[in-house]
């Protein structure tokens, strides 16, 4: 099998160890200077941009699946760069599959209730709308006989990437009686997830990749700063951390929801290796 990974950052690195060994990995960049991390990862670099359709002509009928990880655009409310990718691959034979790193944000404000895959998106913000306008690509080429599974993702973390810089600024947390609401996933169990939607993903399927932890935010860098060995962050009014925050971050602190697992552990048959982020962190 003949696997192209588009996003070789932290997650696809991840997931191409998971499988090496086991198919012939392909990995797209746009800069020659990672292809010696790729090679030692058992990934074959391919150089081409997402930006530019005329580079990516190498991966017509190159590869029988796809995982795609590589993000949207920073501006914008549509998502050229899949585009360009789907327009390519679908010049050669039909792709068997697709996996589509999403993010959760798709939702929108759901005011803290309980969120399946069956929930309608309303995305309200120019990020969540280009991911939200990516899926739609996405479903529209799963009609074409290639089966399409799509990833909505929350906040990824692991050693190596949390939000430790805010904690030791000791920057505010909104107190608990008005936080909202966060979703988490170890950067180890979304790549092991990709791989398990790649084999036993449904066609045009979302699948919630979230543990079980189900946090709000404040308790979330409450745990952070416990295992960093620092104090907890205080915590104020949320009118007060609105107005003290950034706009990305001012956008996270404006939408509360808590996603559903049970149809990654049904569907996909997947057990989580950190199901709580207390045991990622400590994992």
């Amino acid at each position: 099998m003949r696997i192209l990974i588009v996003g070789c950052g932290d997650v696809g690195l991840r997931a191409a160890h998971l499988l090496a060994g086991h198919a012939r990995l392909y990995g797209l960049i746009h800069s020659p200077e990672r292809s010696g991390e790729l090679r030692a990862a058992g990934v074959t670099p391919l150089l081409g941009d997402l930006d530019d359709r005329v580079s990516l002509k190498r991966l017509v009928g190159l590869v029988d699946a796809v995982l795609h990880f590589a993000p949207p655009p920073a501006s914008g409310e549509t998502d050229p760069r899949t585009r360009h990718l789907l327009t390519v691959l679908g010049r050669g034979r039909s792709l068997a599959q697709l996996v589509y790193i999403s993010t959760s944000g798709v939702y929108g404000d759901c005011a803290g209730a309980l969120v399946a895959e069956t929930r309608p998106a309303r995305p309200n913000n120019p990020r969540a709308k280009r991911r939200f306008e990516a899926e739609t690509q996405l479903r529209q080429f799963g009609l074409r006989g290639t089966r399409v599974s799509l990833l909505r993702v929350p906040g990824i973390y692991a050693q190596n990437r949390m939000p430790e810089e805010r904690v030791r600024k000791a920057l505010p947390a909104i107190v608990s009686a008005d936080d909202v609401y966060t979703n988490h996933i170890h950067a180890d169990d979304l790549a092991r997830l990709a791989v398990a939607a790649l084999f036993r993903g449904r066609n045009n399927r979302l699948y919630n990749a979230v543990d079980d932890s189900g946090l709000k935010m404040g308790d979330w860098f409450d745990l952070v700063a416990d295992h960093l060995g620092l104090p907890r962050p205080p915590r104020l009014e949320r009118e007060r951390v609105i107005a003290a925050v950034t706009p990305a971050m001012r956008s996270f602190l404006s939408e509360s929801r808590r996603l559903s697992n049970q149809r990654i552990k049904r569907e996909l048959r997947f057990r989580l290796h950190y199901p709580t982020v207390s045991e990622g962190l400590n994992g």
